[in-house]
């Protein structure tokens, strides 16, 4: 793999080209993330119903915490792609330098407050007394890797506002690569297995589900000194050092927090919406359910290529508009659409066709089976639209233009997903998860409507009308930082 282009407002490529080698490592990344959680819940699953709740009991409150520092990274990778396209390094430089400060003053905070909730949180959620010393030393352990995890967020919106999607794509083989060689030394007693006619005895430490949550944290750890050591090197726009000033500009972190805040509030949104959604599908019983599980997996790996456009988007359109060229970024944000379009509508079709034969992988039930089959025929239709919004949004997210996303995903997550599928269709009329799928489907495109009709006004052009002027690089430019 080659030194990848940081700067694409002049990539002499034609533009499919250009998003495709933007958005190829994103969704390689993504495939390799779900493939390695399905290799740690079947490890962790091995070991028992108890391990495999007592694991994932915390998972919404930590995936709720998630979203929020991903929300966080979208006012970064905003202003840092605006500052490469307008070849500001001392801009750049200075976005890295706050980046770390915002590392400083929420990871390390936000890592001490969930040891400090390790029993907590499953207490919240409902633990039975069962599972409840395994989950809290569980998360008690992986808290320990948070602020690593949460550095690696970070960073990688610094890279992918640089135009580097593939060196978050390297840093997650890594980590993945230590979870799992972790997890199968760590959880598992020592064994003997045969391999090409040989015995060989396997050393296992055999601690458990404290041995997925150091392996767990320990990948954490790598991933996350990895990203930042990163920007201390290299010969890039992003590389900084220690002896540069770290001094806070309160102006710049009001300009992120400013982009991002409806970022974060779009996240709580969802999650909150989705808990009344899951609560609506657990009422119908236990086929419901399951069915309900397994149509999302599926259906989540189609959906990855829908983000990688998305992130392609919000680079793309951050750079062409730091180099002061608007016609350019509507151009490339066109070209992800239609080309997010095209690959979406090819994985409906494969939903569409395939969808019970990959049920079968999930799960044995036959009536699971025929349930989720026809919901996951009716997401195959969802999904052109479902990656259209889903790209019009990372482009107006790529401009700074994060509070009419926010306010659109909010009200159809809401209106649509939440009171016309959960209560109306499920709980009302018991009309069953089909209904409520249906509902997911329509929402997607209304969804898709009004993020195109607001990309059509064009005033994201103007969401940011400059990067903070006073942000320079000191060392260089002899600047004082507000």
């Amino acid at each position: 793999m080659g030194k990848q282009r940081l700067n694409y407002v002049d990539d002499p490529r034609k533009p499919v080209i250009t998003v495709l080698m933007l958005a190829w490592p994103v969704f390689l990344e993504q495939i390799l993330t779900t493939l390695v959680s399905y290799a740690d819940t079947a490890m962790v699953g091995s070991l028992g119903a108890y391990a495999t709740a007592a694991v994932s009991i915390s998972n919404s409150v930590v995936m709720l915490l998630n979203g929020l520092i991903m929300a966080l990274g979208v006012g970064i990778t905003a202003l840092i792609s605006r500052s490469i396209g307008a070849g500001d390094a001392s801009m750049t430089r200075k976005l890295v330098r706050h980046t770390i400060l915002i590392l400083l003053f929420i990871g390390l905070p936000m890592g001490i407050v969930l040891a400090c909730l390790s029993r907590a949180i499953p207490v919240f959620m409902g633990a039975e007394p069962d599972i409840l010393e395994y989950a809290t030393k569980y998360n008690l352990i992986v808290s320990v890797g948070r602020p690593f995890q949460i550095a690696s967020m970070l960073f990688f919106s610094v890279f992918r506002g640089c135009g580097d999607t593939r060196t978050p794509l390297r840093i997650n083989i890594l980590v993945n690569i230590i979870n799992v060689v972790g997890n199968y030394f760590l959880i598992f007693e020592t064994h003997t297995v045969r391999l090409l006619g040989w015995e060989l005895t396997v050393f296992g430490a055999g601690m458990g589900t404290s041995g997925a949550a150091l392996a767990t944290a320990v990948s954490m750890v790598f991933g996350g000194i990895a990203a930042v050591a990163l920007v201390f090197r290299g010969n890039t726009p992003m590389r900084i050092h220690f002896r540069d000033s770290f001094r806070p500009d309160l102006l710049l972190l009001r300009q992120i927090l400013r982009i991002s805040f409806p970022a974060m509030l779009e996240r709580l949104c969802m999650s909150t919406a989705q808990v009344v959604i899951a609560a609506s599908i657990a009422s119908m019983g236990t086929v419901a359910v399951a069915a309900n599980t397994v149509y999302v997996t599926v259906e989540s790996i189609a959906f990855m290529p829908g983000f990688a456009f998305a992130t392609a988007a919000t680079t793309l359109v951050g750079q062409a508009l730091g180099a002061k060229r608007p016609d350019l970024a509507q151009r490339l944000a066109h070209t992800c659409v239609l080309t997010s379009f095209v690959a979406m509508t090819l994985a409906g079709t494969g939903l569409f066709f395939l969808g019970p034969q990959v049920a079968r992988f999930f799960t044995p039930d036959a009536a699971v089976i025929a349930l989720a089959s026809q919901c996951l025929q009716i997401v195959a239709f969802l999904q052109p639209g479902q990656t259209g919004a889903m790209v019009f949004a990372g482009a107006l997210r790529g401009a700074g233009d994060t509070l009419w996303p926010m306010i659109i995903i909010a009200a159809g997550t809401w209106v649509i997903r939440a009171f016309a599928g959960g209560i109306v269709c499920i709980r009302i009329l018991g009309l069953g998860l089909p209904a409520a799928v249906t509902c997911m489907a329509v929402e997607s495109y209304v969804r898709c409507l009004l993020m195109y009709l607001r990309f059509r006004t064009g005033k994201w052009k103007t969401a940011i009308r400059e990067v903070h002027p006073a942000s320079g690089d000191e060392e260089a430019s002899g600047e004082t930082a507000s």
